[in-house]
């Protein structure tokens, strides 16, 4: 029902800043709990943020908290991750995942709750 693209990857210096967007398409895109996991080289898959079918709700993962910001433009069918101020433990593949879910304010946490996924975008972080 709904197909995900992620980009806005790269390397970046610690410290520095990156905006990754997920371009959603397929319809009723507003029904979809939205969020971000992200995993590193040998890691499991961890929970970054997430984002409730309206916006109004966003949970982050005490790791990145205070540093990124999810959102979501339901016109434009895109899922936003402000990542600032970046550390080296940032460095991972991004992955923008989608929930079907009744329930406007349901904000995921697991990965094996969502119901479908992008591929990913590489973020690279130096110390």
């Amino acid at each position: 029902q709904v197909q995900l693209v992620e980009s806005g990857g790269g390397l970046v210096q610690a410290g520095d800043s990156l905006r990754l967007s997920c371009v959603a398409s397929g319809r009723t895109f507003s029904a979809f709990a939205v969020a971000w996991f992200r995993q590193a080289s040998g890691k499991e898959r961890e929970f970054v943020a997430a984002v409730s079918r309206s916006g109004g709700i966003t949970i982050y993962a005490d790791s990145v908290k205070g540093r990124f910001t999810i959102s979501r433009d339901n016109v434009k069918n895109t899922v936003t991750l402000q990542m600032n101020s970046l550390k080296p433990e940032d460095r991972a593949v991004y992955y923008c995942a989608a929930a079907l879910s009744g329930a406007q304010n349901y904000t995921p946490r697991t990965a094996g709750g969502m119901d479908y996924w992008g591929k990913g975008t590489l973020v690279t972080v130096s110390s």
